[in-house]
C-alpha cells in the first residue's frame, strides 16, 4: 500500500460525494498548486538570505543569462519579464541606486540605453542562483534524475500547450 497525501485524502472525498465526476485533473493540479507553494517559500527564503526581492532576481538574472559583457536594452528586459516600460523604468533605477547595474549609452544607437550588470550585481546573483539550485535539489530530493527528467518532459509538455 503506497503513501497518501491530503490530495489523495481531498480526492477521494469527493469521490464519495460526486462519484460521477472524474476528478484527475484535481490529483495532479492541486498538487501543483502544493508544491508550488513550497517553491515560493524556498525562493522567497532564498532572495532574502541573498538580499533581493523577487523582481530585482529578475532582473539581474535576465542581464547574469545574456553572458558577458552582461547588459540588455530596457525593451529586451521588458519581453524577459513580462512588466511594463514605466515598471521597468522604476525597478531600473532602484538597482541604479543598489550599484547592482548602470545605464550606459548604446554604442550602436546614441539614443538608446543599455543596462549592464555591475561586478556587484554579478556577485550577488550568482550567489542567490547557487543558493536557489541548492535550495530547490533539496525540494526535488525524493525524486531520482530519471524521474526529474520524465517530470520535467512532462511540465515541458503541458507548458507548450498553454503557450501555444
Amino acid at each position: 500500500m503506497s503513501a497518501t497525501d491530503e490530495v489523495d485524502r481531498i480526492v477521494g472525498a469527493w469521490n464519495r460525494q460526486r462519484p460521477d465526476l472524474d476528478f484527475s485533473p484535481l490529483e495532479v493540479l492541486s498538487r501543483m498548486d502544493r508544491l508550488s507553494r513550497h517553491l515560493d517559500r524556498a525562493r522567497r527564503d532564498v532572495f532574502r538570505r541573498s538580499d533581493l526581492e523577487p523582481w530585482e532576481w529578475d532582473v539581474l538574472s535576465a542581464l547574469r543569462r545574456a553572458g558577458a559583457p552582461f547588459q540588455l536594452s530596457p525593451k529586451q528586459l521588458l519581453q524577459q519579464t513580462l512588466v511594463s516600460s514605466g515598471t521597468m523604468t522604476n525597478r531600473i533605477d532602484r538597482l541604479v541606486a543598489r550599484g547592482f547595474v548602470r545605464r550606459e549609452a548604446d554604442p550602436g544607437d546614441g539614443r538608446s540605453v543599455l543596462v549592464t550588470l555591475t561586478d556587484d550585481g554579478r556577485i550577488r546573483v550568482d550567489a542567490a542562483i547557487t543558493r536557489l539550485v541548492d535550495a530547490e535539489a533539496d525540494l526535488l530530493q525524493a525524486l531520482s534524475r530519471p524521474d526529474r527528467e520524465r517530470m520535467a518532459g512532462l511540465l515541458r509538455k503541458l507548458s507548450l500547450s498553454f503557450d501555444a
